[in-house]
């Protein structure tokens, strides 16, 4: 006899299709709620880097890199003109003022300078025997007045004396009257021979001070040819270090024609460059320094170039003291400029937040929950290492500094112990 069992209920049939609808509903409720809800983003504390925002001194200031320049650079021009016959100094060399640099050779000038030499020597001989022949006509100047003077001198007692005869009664009055006719004309006339020999003196004393000028000038002329022949071995005008040198033997070389360059070495300036970002705000004064381990070299800028290219200026400055140990040319060191002094404000250091997060917002760290959470900042001015927050933060506030390209999709992050 067969037993009749009762039929199995509904459920057990459909068992299978029922947990799966379960499964499908749970994953779906747990899809919608984190689409609904902040997404959270674990993290441990030993892989992040949490600083806290505080009030401190804050000075705007940039890091630049800086050149070694001379103090000063002297373009070297020839003064004459002519061929590279030897060169002397080599680039780099370190000259001494008067140090010979090139020697240049001008055939052309050698033999004009020696036609002034036979001309002067021509000139000098003539003025030479034009001045004894002025000197010889000077004695006899001086002889003919002396002679006009006695005979005046013996014109006088010769009056005189007829004068004391007319009083005896030696002479008469006719006689009298012709002896002062006769001295009247030879006085008047010994008179007009004296102002002729006073006129050929100043003469002669005028000519020989033109053959004086003229053998001058002639003496001048010779000068100014040697000069220009010294001009030939072009020297350093100062001490420093011999630069650019481009010549090679042989080469023509144009009078005032630039020959190279001298550096001077008795101070040094550093040279950077700029984003033309700063250019308003760079200026001739501002302080700056450069930061070693064991000392610091205070400067400021002494010259600012007017003209931006590729989106970069120049700026030069020079030490205030003393320079850093082994300065030489050439060598670079980072150079702090500041732009302006320092000021109270709310600071954090600088992380790489900023290039993820344009500085909008950080993550700021509840301390009592131990979870971040975005939080909009305002930031104001910024020094290669920190940033100023005008709004968004407090001090004391923690924020995440580093890390950012993990969790950009984050709203929240909650801090693993």
């Amino acid at each position: 006899m067969d037993i009749k069992l009762p039929p199995k209920p509904w459920y057990v049939k459909y068992r299978l299709a029922i947990a799966l609808g379960i499964a499908l509903t749970a994953l779906m409720a747990y899809t919608i709620t984190l689409l609904l809800s902040p997404r959270t983003v674990y993290l441990s504390a030993d892989r992040m880097k949490a600083v806290t925002a505080a009030e401190g001194s804050f000075t705007e200031y940039i890091d630049v890199e800086g050149i070694v320049h001379p103090i000063a650079t002297i373009l070297l021009n020839a003064r004459e003109s002519g061929s590279v016959q030897r060169i002397v100094s080599e680039e780099g060399s370190l000259l001494h003022k008067g140090d010979t640099i090139i020697v240049l050779a001008n055939d052309a000038l050698i033999n004009s300078i020696r036609q002034d030499e036979l001309e002067w020597e021509k000139t000098s001989r003539n003025l030479k025997e034009q001045e004894i022949q002025m000197e010889q006509k000077s004695l006899a100047l001086k002889q003919q007045t002396l002679d006009q003077e006695h005979q005046i001198a013996n014109l006088n007692r010769q009056l005189e004396q007829s004068r004391e005869e007319f009083k005896m009664g030696i002479k008469s009055k006719a006689e009298m009257d012709i002896v002062e006719a006769d001295y009247v004309y030879q006085h008047r006339k010994m008179e007009l021979q004296m102002q002729s020999l006073k006129h050929d003196s100043a003469s002669t004393i005028l000519r020989r001070e033109m053959i004086r000028a003229e053998y001058a000038s002639a003496d001048r002329k010779l000068a100014e040819s040697r000069r220009r022949l010294d001009n030939l071995v072009v020297t350093s005008p100062t001490d420093g270090q011999l630069g650019r040198l481009n010549l090679t033997i042989g080469q023509n070389v144009s009078s005032g024609g630039s020959i190279g360059e001298l550096k001077i070495m008795n101070n040094y300036k550093v040279r950077t460059q700029l984003s033309e970002y700063y250019v308003e705000r760079i200026n001739a004064g501002l302080p700056a320094m450069i930061l070693q381990k064991k000392d610091t070299i205070p400067m400021r800028i002494s010259r600012v170039m007017p003209e931006v290219k590729d989106r970069m200026f120049e700026a030069d400055l020079v030490f205030l003291g003393h320079t850093p140990d082994n300065i030489r040319l050439g060598k670079s060191y980072r150079v702090k400029i500041e732009l302006g002094q320092p000021e109270s404000a709310l600071i954090i250091p600088r992380g790489d937040f900023y290039q993820h997060t344009g500085g909008k917002w950080i993550f700021r760290i509840d301390p009592e929950t131990g979870t971040a959470r975005r939080t909009e900042i305002e930031i104001g001015r910024q020094n290669p290492e920190q940033f100023e927050i005008l709004s968004g933060l407090a001090p004391g506030d923690s924020v995440i500094l580093s890390g950012y390209e993990r969790f950009l999709q984050a709203e929240q992050i909650k801090i693993e112990k």
